[in-house]
């Protein structure tokens, strides 16, 4: 009797790579010519929150697009990362953006929903906490769920772990 194969759905951000990221954005920044003199820093303001802070609106805005090619390149999603709109505060302009780590049980619900309706037959998906567990007899109907989940245009990054 042949044991289920099952898989992992999940919304994980490795923070070694968004660590990465801001320490080359925050160099990038502070050594560009068109960032001199407008006091513009990126750093960690928390354990899941970035800050970002320039004289100008459109200098912060600059920044914040720095650290995004500079997430993108090290294979961080941008739907992983939630940016506020850009705020005064004092003489400085701040935009604060933070990483979205889990899945919330509704959107759980709609990718379950959607392997439901439109997977292959014989496939459970189970939400246990913030993941969902795929589970079936043939590896390839796996294959075909994930095939399915990459192709939907969801608001938050996914991954797919514990392949087996």
């Amino acid at each position: 009797m042949a044991a289920d194969s099952s898989f992992d759905i999940v919304s994980k951000v490795d923070r070694q790579e968004v660590d990465n990221a801001l320490g080359q954005a925050a160099r990038e920044v502070s050594q560009r010519f068109d960032f001199k003199n407008t006091e513009s820093t990126i750093k960690w303001s928390g354990e899941e929150t970035i800050e970002i802070e320039s004289s100008g609106e459109e200098r912060a805005k600059a920044v914040l697009d720095v650290f995004q090619s500079k997430l993108v390149k090290r294979g961080v999603s941008l739907r992983a990362l939630e940016t506020g709109e850009p705020r005064i505060s004092g003489k400085m302009w701040k935009i604060t953006c933070s990483t979205k780590q889990g899945i919330s049980q509704e959107n759980a619900k709609k990718i379950s929903k959607l392997i439901r309706d439109e997977g292959p037959k014989g496939v459970k998906a189970q939400i246990q906490g913030d993941e969902l567990r795929i589970s079936s007899k043939k590896r390839d109907d796996l294959q075909a769920v994930q095939h399915l989940v990459k192709e939907q245009d969801y608001d938050f990054a996914v991954q797919f772990t514990n392949y087996r």
